[in-house]
């Protein structure tokens, strides 16, 4: 119990908000890659389109999180979620646009397909991007202490 506690406290500590954003970020990548391989698998949408469905349900989840939780911000929701659609569209059209062609340069995949590699790859990059966006423009300002 004391184990848990310490742990709980490790990740709440202020200056751990990259901990945090990556513990938010598992739940996020989760919901959003759930969606995306639905997207693209069950309903045989195209790459594009099913990223950015998937990207969009847990950007929604990632913005409510992120302010609570990560970044403990009291920035406004209309201030903060204008600042965070901004960030979350750069960092996807860049993250999403490098990854193919990353996924290009590798000459052989056993185990995935080039464009199933390419959006595991663009989750990755999205979502270093996206911290940096979150906690430097879109909740650094308003980040309230421990």
């Amino acid at each position: 119990m004391k184990a848990m506690r310490r742990i709980t406290e490790k990740f709440s500590s202020q200056t751990n908000s990259f901990m945090r954003f990556l513990l938010v970020g598992v739940l996020n990548t989760m919901i959003g890659l759930s969606v995306t391989f639905i997207v693209l698998h069950g309903l045989g949408q195209g790459y594009w389109m099913s990223t950015f469905i998937g990207n969009c349900v847990g950007a929604i989840c990632s913005f409510i999180l992120n302010r609570a939780f990560t970044f403990r911000s009291d920035v406004s929701y209309m201030a903060g979620g204008i600042r965070f659609i901004a960030v979350i569209l750069l960092c996807y059209f860049i993250a999403y646009s490098l990854s193919p062609m990353l996924a290009r340069s590798i000459p052989s995949l056993e185990l995935l397909s080039k464009k199933d590699f390419s959006v595991l790859m663009g989750a990755v990059l999205y979502t270093v991007f996206n911290y940096l966006g979150q906690r430097y423009i879109v909740f650094g300002r308003n980040a309230q202490p421990s």
